[in-house]
C-alpha cells in the first residue's frame, strides 16, 4: 500500500516537528488496509488531547497577530504624529525669524517692551506685593525669579496683571467693579494646577508645607487667608462670533439698542471688549483652544456696558442686561443691584502702551505663532499617549509570546511520547 495514505495529516505550523521519528498511533488504518473514521476513534481520549492542542495554539497565535496588528497601528499614528510635529517646527521657525526682523527693525524687542510698558505693569505688581500674605503676592515673587517654579507651568497670572485698559478712570471702574479679592485672584489653566496649590492631609486640613502654602513659608509670606482660585477649564466660553480682522479678537456682541434701533447716548462699549490682552493670551490659552477673552474676562464681565457717565447709564437701565459701570464712578450690577459711595482703588488694571510702528499683519503673525505652538503641543499630547499605548502592546506581546512557547513546551509531551496502538491496529513512524 502507498506510504502516502499510511500517513497522519498534522499541521506542521501548530505543531513543533521533532528532528526524531514520531510514533504516532493511526487508528485510521486497520490489518486490511482499510480507513477507520473518524482519527483516534480506537482511543477518544488521546483524540481529544490533540484536538485540545491544536485548538489553544490557534487561540495564542491569533491573539498574538491581534497585537501585532494594533503594534503597527500604533507605530504608524506614531510615525504621522512627528511627520506633523516636525512640520510645525519649521513652520514657528520660519515665523520666529520674521518676528525677530520686525523686532530689529523697528525697535520692539522685549527690552523696549519692558520700558514702554512696563512701568505701569510694575507699580501694580508693587501694590499687589504689599499685601504680603497673600496668594497674589506669592505668584508675583515666583513670576519674578529666573528659574520657573514648577507651579508657574500651569499658573497664568493674577486677574489685575492679566489684562491693560487704555483709560485711568476706566481701570478704576472696572477694577472697583471687580473688587479686591477678583483682582487678585488667581487664574490656573486645569483643574491639575488648582489641585496643586493646596494639599489636604487624611483628616482634611491644609498642609502647610506643600503647595502654594509652602513656597508661601519658605519666602517669609506664609498665607493667612482665604484666597480666589479661577480654572480656565471649568469656564463656559463665549459661543458667539469675534470682530472679523480685530487684532485683539474682540467679541462681537450685539450693541444695546431703543426700539428706533438708536444706540444710548454715552454708550462706550462692553467692558469685555475694552480690556487689552498680549497677543500671547488671545488664543489657544485653554486645552480647547480658548483665549483670555472669551474665556476669563468674558466669565468676569459678561455683557457689561460701559457709559460716560451715570446720568447716561441711568438713561439707559432698561436696556442693561448684565449691569453696567459710569467713567464717573457709577455701578449698577446684574439684577438691578447698584453700587453707591466711593472707596479708593488700590489694585488696578495697568494701562496700556501700545506698539508703534508694527506692521499691519505683525498681530495676526504672532497670533499665528501661538496658534502653531498651541497645535503642536497637542501634537506632543498625542506622541506621549500614542507612545504609552505602544508601550502596553508590546508588553502583552511578550506576555502572550512567553505563554506561547511555554504552551509549545509543554504540548510537546503529548505528541513525543510513543502511544500504545489498539488490538487489530498498527503504529505509522512520521519523519
Amino acid at each position: 500500500m502507498d506510504g502516502g495514505h499510511r500517513r497522519m495529516s498534522i499541521d506542521n505550523d501548530k505543531l513543533p516537528i521533532s528532528p526524531k521519528p514520531l510514533i504516532v498511533h493511526d487508528p485510521s488504518l486497520n490489518q486490511g488496509g482499510q480507513v477507520n473514521s473518524p482519527v483516534f476513534a480506537g482511543n477518544p481520549m488521546q483524540n481529544g488531547t490533540a484536538e485540545a492542542v491544536i485548538c489553544n495554539s490557534k487561540k495564542l497565535e491569533d491573539a498574538m497577530q491581534e497585537i501585532g496588528l494594533k503594534i503597527k497601528h500604533h507605530e504608524d499614528n506614531i510615525k504621522f504624529l512627528k511627520a506633523q510635529k516636525n512640520r510645525l517646527d519649521d513652520s514657528i521657525l520660519d515665523i520666529r525669524v520674521a518676528l525677530g526682523k520686525i523686532h530689529s527693525a523697528t525697535g520692539t524687542g522685549s527690552e523696549n517692551q519692558e520700558s514702554s510698558n512696563g512701568r505701569n505693569e510694575e507699580e501694580t505688581i508693587e501694590k499687589i506685593l504689599r499685601y504680603n500674605n497673600s496668594a497674589a503676592g506669592i505668584c508675583c515673587k515666583l513670576k519674578a525669579q529666573t528659574t520657573p517654579h514648577p507651579l508657574m507651568k500651569d499658573l497664568m497670572g493674577v486677574v489685575a496683571l492679566l489684562g491693560k485698559v487704555d483709560d485711568n478712570n476706566l481701570s478704576r471702574i472696572l477694577s472697583d467693579y471687580l473688587g479686591l479679592e477678583t483682582m487678585l485672584a488667581v487664574v490656573c489653566k486645569t483643574n491639575d494646577g488648582v489641585k496643586a496649590l493646596e494639599i489636604y492631609d487624611k483628616e482634611g486640613s491644609i498642609n502647610k508645607s506643600s503647595g502654594l502654602h509652602g513656597l508661601g513659608a519658605s519666602i517669609a509670606r506664609p498665607l493667612d487667608d482665604r484666597f480666589v482660585v479661577i480654572c480656565l477649564g471649568n469656564l463656559s466660553p463665549y459661543a458667539g462670533e469675534f470682530i472679523v480682522d480685530d487684532p485683539q479678537r474682540r467679541l462681537a456682541i450685539k450693541k444695546p439698542r431703543y426700539l428706533n434701533e438708536e444706540t444710548p447716548p454715552g454708550f462706550l462699549g462692553f467692558a469685555v471688549n475694552m480690556i487689552n490682552i498680549d497677543p500671547a493670551n488671545l488664543y489657544c490659552v485653554t486645552s480647547t483652544g480658548h483665549g483670555l477673552r472669551e474665556t476669563l474676562f468674558y466669565s468676569l464681565f459678561s455683557r457689561l456696558q460701559v457709559y460716560k457717565t451715570r446720568a447716561d447709564m441711568l438713561q439707559a437701565l432698561p436696556l442693561l442686561t448684565d449691569g453696567a459701570v459710569s467713567l464717573d464712578g457709577g455701578i449698577i450690577k446684574s439684577g438691578g443691584v447698584s453700587v453707591l459711595g466711593e472707596r479708593e482703588v488700590e489694585i488696578k488694571f495697568p494701562m496700556s502702551a501700545g506698539r508703534l510702528n508694527l506692521p499691519e499683519n505683525y498681530f495676526d503673525t504672532e497670533s499665528r505663532m501661538k496658534e502653531l505652538k498651541w497645535k503642536r503641543a497637542r501634537f506632543v499630547e498625542d506622541l506621549q499617549r500614542e507612545q504609552a499605548l505602544l508601550d502596553h502592546c508590546k508588553f502583552n506581546f511578550e506576555i502572550k509570546k512567553q505563554e506561547f512557547v511555554k504552551f509549545l513546551a509543554h504540548s510537546s509531551s503529548y505528541v513525543t511520547a510513543p502511544l500504545s496502538p489498539a488490538v487489530g491496529e498498527r503504529s505509522t513512524p512520521i519523519s
